[in-house]
């Protein structure tokens, strides 16, 4: 007989998982989002070399050594002087019993966001608050507007939604869907913003805006649309690259259709990122689709909107992308690798180094794991209990341990026993389990929030009066600087810097370099040598490096957005040469 859990990755998709009689991870195919089949992170999870045993400055320790120099540690250590760090690489609710340990204990947490901060500022901004759009309210739509996101890569489950659907994508690359949409805007980067105005200004010009919708719930459209008629539309468009034919093109084709908008990540990780999502946010409120079946604007939901948590929250923290580690006496990393992925990697490892004494606990080896005194191996998703929520929708799953291994100590097991050594409280785990079972609610064999919309935003928005609010200015903030602008999407092996890693940078044929040229790659930042591999999907003003290349936040900057305090990885534009 099948065991079932689900899958703790940082992820839209949340997926069902069986474990067969054989040990096999598969796909659940009665479960909504899963469909049946996994990514490759999860067909070949048991195939990635894990981290076994505990190490204290490079020597293997047992786990009851490791655990005595740990608490000794922290026993000498003023609480505000020791820094907590928790990363995405399994976001599980029970990860966060660490959270609860060193929140009791005083010490220092983060905030902010490496990933998605800037646009949830703005989507709270205009909303007041962050729901999910789940691949239910897709099924139903008959246009999807896909801006920004790659479903191929980062939303797989997605695509069964797409199908028969009349597709527009605009993105600067030609992603796999876009070979098969109806229409590609291959905009220039930085200019979705721009974009999402125009778009707003000539919906309204041409009497696409749902006049009861906005009557109802957004009655200060008018001021909006006086705000933006003072862009210069012609002058706008040549500057950004897009034409008024397919501007018209995108509004004839979503006209009076079930229309969806699925935003990624990479239209907000500039400084500006807030507004980007406010303005793509209120184009959508322009036409009225918040609140109807088939509608709606989806970026990256908030996993624990709605949820009651059993574990304390930190009293002092700081933003984690400028975060200054140098500071601290002692600094616990945990499912993260700050070194590799934090903004500034040259100024992170040299703040890394000057810092205390350095944990980290994890499953997979990284720049950080090296760069430790003491290594924790933890357990995976399959040796333990956990509760998986989602951003991409509204399940809420139990995560039952289906395999005993001696190899690593849970997230919660490793709070207790701290806890317990300074004599601090923590609920038992079958409480804390038990609490978020209560939250769950089962329909059709799925297990939901209590709490999720059936709509989300049916009755209106979360704000003050009930109604969207739209922004009063906005500064475009075009990136006119020399050089090319540097993309950095999720590569489809690798999820951040986890499984295999991408190497190199890619540019199209026209940027002059031929494949396999050693270059030196350069921003105001800091600079990095690099294979060239080609890409004429690529605009021939942009460069990709994906996500967890080793090196490349070497190139981006050590700044937070302006809202929301988020890294902005392509902020700055790089130059490429040859070495």
């Amino acid at each position: 007989m099948s065991q079932t859990t689900a899958c703790p990755l940082d992820c839209y998709d949340a997926c069902r998982i069986l474990i067969d009689v054989n040990g096999k991870i598969k796909g659940d195919i009665s479960h909504p989002v899963t469909r049946g089949y996994l990514c490759p992170h999860l067909n070949h999870f048991d195939e990635f070399e894990r981290i076994l045993e505990p190490r204290y400055q490079g020597k293997i320790i047992s786990m009851h050594e490791a655990k005595e120099i740990l608490a000794k540690t922290l026993q000498g250590s003023n609480p505000e002087n020791i820094l907590f760090y928790r990363g995405s690489g399994n976001i599980g609710l029970m990860q966060r019993s660490c959270d609860h340990f060193f929140a009791s204990l005083g010490a220092v947490g983060t905030r902010g966001s490496l990933c998605d901060g800037a646009g949830e500022a703005g989507i709270i901004e205009g909303r007041g608050i962050n729901h999910a759009l789940s691949s239910g309210v897709v099924d139903e739509a008959q246009v999807v507007i896909v801006w920004g996101r790659n479903p191929h890569v980062t939303h797989s489950h997605m695509l069964g939604a797409l199908k028969n659907k009349s597709i527009i994508v605009i993105d600067p690359v030609q992603i796999p869907l876009a070979k098969t949409a109806d229409i590609h805007i291959q905009i220039k980067p930085h200019c979705d913003l721009v974009l999402a105005l125009l778009l707003s200004h000539l919906a309204v010009t041409k009497g696409l805006q749902d006049e009861s919708f906005l009557k109802k719930y957004g009655s200060k459209y008018k001021n909006f649309y006086t705000l933006i008629q003072t862009l210069d539309v012609n002058k706008t468009l040549e500057s950004i690259g897009v034409t008024l034919d397919q501007l018209e093109s995108i509004l004839e084709l979503i006209r009076g259709k079930k229309t969806v908008i699925l935003v990624g990540t990479g239209v907000q990780k500039y400084r500006n990122g807030a507004d980007v999502l406010r303005g793509i946010d209120a184009f959508g409120a322009v036409l009225g689709l918040f609140g109807k079946a088939g509608c709606g604007v989806g970026f990256l939901g908030s996993s624990v909107q709605g949820l009651r948590l059993p574990f304390h929250t930190f009293k002092q923290t700081l933003p984690k992308p400028t975060i200054d580690f140098s500071v601290y006496d002692t600094v616990f990393i945990q499912g993260a690798n700050p070194l590799g992925q934090m903004p500034s990697s040259q100024k992170v490892l040299n703040e890394f180094r000057k810092a205390g004494f350095k944990v980290y606990f994890g499953l997979y080896e990284n720049e950080t794991s090296q760069a430790c005194d003491l290594i924790l191996p933890a357990k995976t998703f399959l040796e333990k209990e956990d509760v998986r929520s989602s951003y991409g929708d509204f399940t809420l799953q139990k995560m039952s341990k289906l395999r005993d291994s001696e190899i690593g100590i849970s997230e919660y097991e490793l709070a207790s026993t701290l806890c317990n050594h300074f004599n601090l409280s923590i609920p038992k785990e079958e409480r804390c389990l038990e609490l978020l079972y209560d939250q769950m609610v089962s329909k059709d064999g799925v297990e939901y929030k209590k709490n999720m919309p059936n709509i989300p935003y049916e009755y209106g928005f979360v704000t003050e009066n009930g109604e969207f609010v739209f922004m009063e200015e906005f500064d475009l903030d075009l990136n006119d600087e020399e050089g090319l602008f540097l993309l950095t999407p999720k590569a489809a092996r690798s999820l951040n810097s986890q499984f295999h890693r991408s190497s190199g940078i890619y540019v199209h044929p026209k940027c002059g370099f031929d494949v396999g040229d050693l270059v030196m790659v350069s921003s105001k930042n800091g600079s990095i040598q690099l294979s060239v591999y080609h890409d004429e999907r690529l605009r021939s003003d942009c460069a990709i490096i994906y996500a967890g290349t080793p090196g490349l936040n070497n190139l981006t900057p050590s700044l937070l957005s302006h809202k929301g305090e988020n890294a902005v990885y392509q902020e700055h534009k790089i130059k490429v040469e040859k070495c």
